[in-house]
């Protein structure tokens, strides 16, 4: 049988010395299938891998057809918003915590990618957000993010003012923590610690959840991904952007973060009969 994907890129959470195991059964289990795997070249470094090419996870979509990410849901935020100009489906073997995104487990890992190699799999599209960090209206950064975009305080226990404008309408100011805006995939995240609803990725809507506002009645808001939000600091001793937790830039007094959903989307693949509310069930030890 043909297999849906003839080349496979690798990638690995390098932090974790455990994965290196997975890493070599999976190489070894792939090399029968006939499959041109090319591997992340921190994770060929880190795991000693030789046998295959090795590329920058920048270019590294270049070279495949289908990504399989061995790790937590970290490393695949990191995979995601590398790989989204190349627009290859992701696979995500869970070995971090708790993987809403790396929803296959390890001792799976062998049979669930022989089965999406058969072309028994369900696929999802999932939305990304693009960041404009501007001052005196000049661009300072941009940034994408799968998970949420943060603008929050910094390193001093101090609140914060921000003021929201969506779609060219002044919607509040807020004192509070911060602000995030998440995708339906992040909802899971950040937001849900926050106290902000779960959105189904299917929903393409954002959530706005403030983070520990001073004022009760300042509530989560769903809107559209279509809408552009604007989030300019007003008062701040020390506030900061964050792209998924994991990147993020020093904002000022008047610096404003404008928010829009991109235009590619994230492609994940799931072993067939994949269910959402299932992996929430288990993930949330809903019984």
């Amino acid at each position: 049988m043909r297999n849906a994907f003839q080349s496979v890129a690798l990638i690995g959470k390098i932090t974790n010395p455990e994965i290196r195991e997975q890493a070599f059964l999976l190489a070894r289990f792939l090399d029968t299938r006939s499959v041109d795997l090319c591997v992340e070249s921190r994770t060929a470094e880190a795991f000693g891998i030789t046998s295959h090419p090795t590329y920058d996870i920048e270019t590294l979509g270049a070279y495949a057809d289908l990504a399989i990410v061995l790790g937590g849901d970290g490393t695949m935020l990191v995979a995601a918003r590398a790989l989204l100009e190349y627009e290859i489906p992701l696979v995500g073997v869970n070995r971090g915590g708790l993987g809403f995104l790396t929803d296959i487990r390890a001792d799976e890992m062998i049979d669930a990618v022989g089965r999406i190699l058969d072309g028994e799999y369900d696929l999802e599209q999932r939305i990304m957000l693009g960041a404009t960090l501007l001052h005196d209206g000049q661009v300072i950064s941009t940034g994408r993010a799968f998970n949420d975009v943060v603008v929050s305080k910094g390193t001093l226990a101090q609140l914060i003012e921000l003021e929201l404008v969506i779609d060219g309408e002044f919607v509040q100011r807020m004192r509070s923590d911060g602000l995030i805006v998440s995708t339906p995939t992040g909802t899971t995240a950040y937001s849900l610690s926050a106290g902000g609803p779960i959105l189904h990725p299917g929903v393409y809507a954002l959530a706005l959840v403030p983070i520990c506002p001073h004022t009760l009645s300042n509530r989560p808001l769903a809107i559209s991904s279509a809408s552009t939000v604007e989030v300019t600091v007003i008062d701040a001793m020390d506030a900061r952007a964050h792209f998924d937790g994991q990147l993020h830039a020093d904002l000022e007094v008047g610096s404003k973060v404008v928010i829009r959903r991109m235009d590619r989307y994230v492609t994940l693949l799931h072993p067939r009969g994949h269910s959402y509310y299932a992996m929430l069930r288990d993930k949330m030890n809903w019984g």
